[in-house]
């Protein structure tokens, strides 16, 4: 995987508590910013996929039926 400089701005705090983790955790600021962008990926794809899900499915024509609904809300709320 080919890498590449990458510059941005960063709020004073942030930077401060990128340095935090990486002395805590021993890793140099490169490797925890690399795996915050990381994480920050993963989440975003998956949210981007299970909106495109959703959406497929409500195209489709997927929706849960009232009967189903009140079943997750009572199971959800203890049935009160």
């Amino acid at each position: 995987m080919s890498q590449e400089n990458f510059t941005f701005l960063l709020d004073s705090e942030k930077k401060e508590a990128l340095r935090a983790i990486a002395n805590v955790t021993d890793r140099d600021l490169t490797y925890i910013l690399n795996e915050a962008i990381a994480s920050y990926l993963e989440t975003y794809q998956w949210l981007l996929d299970e909106i495109h899900t959703g959406l497929d499915e409500a195209e489709a024509g997927d929706f849960a039926s009232h009967d189903e609904v009140q079943a997750v809300f009572a199971k959800l709320t203890n049935g009160n």
